[in-house]
């Protein structure tokens, strides 16, 4: 069955810590699908901290960009982290009021954007994308998970939905207490990684010919990533085909010490756009060891870009590679089982040649229109359920705020 249109054009107010040019996983999907919706005619109002003092959003029809006071992100300097702001977005929002909030991130801005919409009565859609609590105890924190964990869980009861990548996350965090799931995937952009972009120079400075095997990690170098266990599994596939080579995209914390210990890897730092497709289709296998993932988006990228990938099975693995078909997958949390499956990949060409194949066939379905049909089908229907408990209840926004014509 194909997604019911919306009826009309809203107006959305987008609240987010992260954005692009920003490179996190978060701040790609939310850019694409910020972009989605304004190219579709909704209006956007995008509130998030301003990132540096050169700062200047460009004016875009149907994108209005509120920039607010913001700090860098402890153990993530290259991040920000709003900073309290509900007496600002009271009045904004009073002056102008959105058909719904959507809340992307659990921080300060985040939290206060949540507070000003229930107390003006507008519809609030929250996201649930990176497991905090779970990173807690990578970063020393163990002692508060159990905190941050009943923190998130009140933060997004108080939505009026909380949207999620998958179906297994839903089932997980509505055994955890959490109310009013709803599953908004995720998609790949096909036009950027495509295996046309492999490039033998590339491969060449790698010090890599085309028969050679290329292992690939893309993603930030921190204790939440598992990248001990990601040396592991290399090093166990070089003892089945020497003539490998180990790429690693992105930086981080750890990327210093990593640099120091394995100076026979090819460290090409922090890539984005062309350049980091064209890293992803000129490697041969992607080993992706975290454990702390919503979803994943560089699992989909690399198999966008017909990468053969090795990873856990949880979020986007276990929702798109078939086990020995388009991916291997490892049964979760048993390091023992990734370092095999990299090891059987490495020693058989027919199942890489085969897997390669059957990721990129599975990658072509999954686009980003498929996403945002997904995610104007939410606001239908959290506006329409919002608007029909005032009727019931007797309440209703104030006249002066209503939105029956949001589009100015």
């Amino acid at each position: 069955m194909s997604p019911t249109k919306p009826p009309r054009s809203f107006r959305v107010a987008v609240v987010t810590e992260t954005y692009p040019p920003e490179v996190n996983g978060v701040a790609r999907t939310i850019g694409v699908m910020v972009e989605g919706l304004r190219t579709r005619g909704h209006v956007v109002q995008l509130v998030r901290p301003r990132q540096g003092r050169s700062d200047s959003p460009p004016a875009l029809a149907g994108l209005e960009t509120v920039l607010r006071p913001g700090m860098p992100l402890p153990r993530y300097s290259e991040l920000r982290m709003g900073l309290p702001s509900k007496r600002a977005l009271l009045r904004m929002w009073r002056a102008r009021r959105p058909d719904v909030v959507q809340v992307v991130t659990e921080g300060p801005l985040g939290s206060s954007a949540l507070a000003a919409a229930k107390k003006l009565g507008i519809p609030v859609v929250s996201e649930f994308h990176t497991n905090f609590h779970t990173y807690s105890e990578h970063y020393g924190l163990g002692l508060f998970t159990g905190l941050v964990s009943g923190h998130l869980r009140r933060l997004h009861n108080r939505a009026d939905c909380t949207l999620v990548p998958t179906g297994e996350m839903k089932e997980r965090l509505a055994a955890a207490g959490y109310h009013e799931l709803a599953v908004v995937g995720r998609g790949i952009d096909l036009d950027l990684f495509r295996p046309s972009r492999r490039s033998g120079a590339l491969r060449a400075s790698w010090g890599a010919g085309e028969q050679d095997l290329v292992v690939l990690h893309v993603g930030r170098l921190a204790p939440e990533k598992n990248l001990r266990l990601f040396v592991e599994a290399a090093e166990a596939m070089r003892a089945v085909t020497p003539r490998l080579r180990v790429v690693v995209v992105g930086d981080g914390p750890e990327g210093a010490a990593l640099r120091a210990s394995h100076r026979e890897f090819v460290f090409a730092g922090m890539r984005s756009g062309a350049p980091l497709a064209e890293h992803y289709a000129s490697a041969d296998v992607f080993l992706f060891p975290s454990l702390t993932e919503t979803f994943g988006n560089v699992t989909t990228e690399a198999m966008a870009s017909r990468l053969a990938v090795v990873a856990f099975d949880y979020a986007a693995a276990r929702q798109y590679i078939r086990h020995r078909s388009s991916g291997l997958l490892a049964p979760f949390g048993e390091p023992d089982g990734f370092v095999a499956a990299a090891q059987e990949l490495a020693a058989d060409p027919r199942l890489r040649a085969r897997a390669r194949d059957a990721a990129l066939e599975t990658a072509r379905g999954l686009t980003w229109s498929r996403v945002v049909d997904e995610l104007e089908n939410v606001f239908a229907e959290v506006i329409g359920r919002v608007r029909m408990s005032r009727v019931v209840t007797g309440i209703h926004a104030p006249a002066a705020a209503r939105t029956d014509n949001a589009l100015p």
